[in-house]
């Protein structure tokens, strides 16, 4: 992955993702003493940065793959995507999810052309349910994050915003399962002036922060977090490029993730998840450290339960 293959991947799926809005704060701006450009993913199609990365994917597959359908087991942000980016494209996406998972999330996959399998919630269920659904339909599996053709997809919202705002010092983004801050990672790499990207994940889950401690991929034991897309590990392919290219990541405890979360609807009159709020919770423990400085923020998502929030 180079920086030619970030720039053919923005070229492939542009015409099936909305290139989002960056929007600045100046009361935010006040708070963090920084300067700070959101790069609004939460306006993106079906919500979220994902819709990048879920095209990129599908695009990448023969003719005869696009015929049989994808498949893929999710039960947040990906579902969603996957099924939009397949329906965008005229193929069949089947959509594995666990028989827990809120109805809101199950009624966007289907309004997205989703066809739905249900199965146990657990996580072997969820691999036995899609690795079935290969061998009847012959549909090509897509992993939510940890395959090259999703990082470089997810890559492409730090590419824009590095279009638009070349100097940038820092790039702040979440850590989940590590594709968003993978591909952001490489794109500040190849395309930024002396950029460097920290990453913001909860103490409850905090997989990455003593992967990069460690050197070697690690668990974890809870996952006790309000921000629901943060919850997976970190994969074989997306822990090697973070490794290589993020600074730093920088951990927060549930109460400032609220915080954050809620200075941005409240000030920005905009709505983003809670795994969205992260990043900003980051730069807000360590201000100290960031003054002054002109920092790109990448807004992940804005899909959050509006019966159940944090505030």
């Amino acid at each position: 992955m180079n920086a030619q293959s970030l720039i053919d991947t923005a070229a492939k799926i542009s015409s099936y993702i909305h290139r989002t809005p960056i929007l600045t704060s100046r009361l935010i701006n006040n708070i963090a003493g920084a300067e700070i450009y959101f790069k609004c993913e939460n306006f993106q199609r079906m919500g979220a940065f994902k819709m990048r990365g879920a095209t990129h994917a599908i695009l990448q597959l023969s003719d005869e793959q696009k015929a049989k359908g994808v498949v893929t087991h999710s039960s947040g942000n990906y579902a969603q995507a996957l099924s939009l980016a397949a329906q965008s494209l005229g193929i069949t996406a089947y959509i594995v999810m666990p028989s827990n998972a809120p109805q809101v999330k199950k009624d966007a996959v289907r309004d997205y052309g989703g066809h739905i399998i249900e199965c146990p919630p657990t996580h072997k269920d969820r691999e036995e349910t899609a690795n079935r659904i290969q061998v009847e339909k012959g549909a090509t599996f897509l992993h939510p994050y940890n395959d090259h053709n999703v990082i470089l997809g997810q890559g492409t919202a730090a590419l824009e915003l590095l279009e638009d705002h070349s100097d940038l010092t820092y790039i702040f983004a979440p850590v989940g399962g590590g594709g968003l801050i993978a591909g952001t990672s490489l794109a500040a790499h190849y395309f930024g002036t002396n950029c460097t990207v920290i990453g913001g994940e909860p103490f409850e889950v905090d997989d990455a922060y003593r992967a990069l401690q460690s050197g070697t991929l690690e668990i974890n034991e809870t996952t006790n977090t309000a921000a629901d897309g943060l919850k997976m590990p970190l994969g074989d392919l997306t822990f090697p490029i973070i490794q290589q290219y993020v600074s730093e990541i920088i951990r927060v405890d549930e109460e400032e993730i609220v915080v954050a979360m809620r200075l941005i609807w409240e000030r920005m009159k905009i709505i983003i998840e809670p795994s969205c709020a992260v990043p900003l919770a980051a730069l807000l423990r360590e201000k100290e450290r960031f003054q002054g400085q002109k920092i790109g923020m990448i807004l992940s998502g804005g899909n959050v339960d509006l019966s159940n929030l944090p505030f």
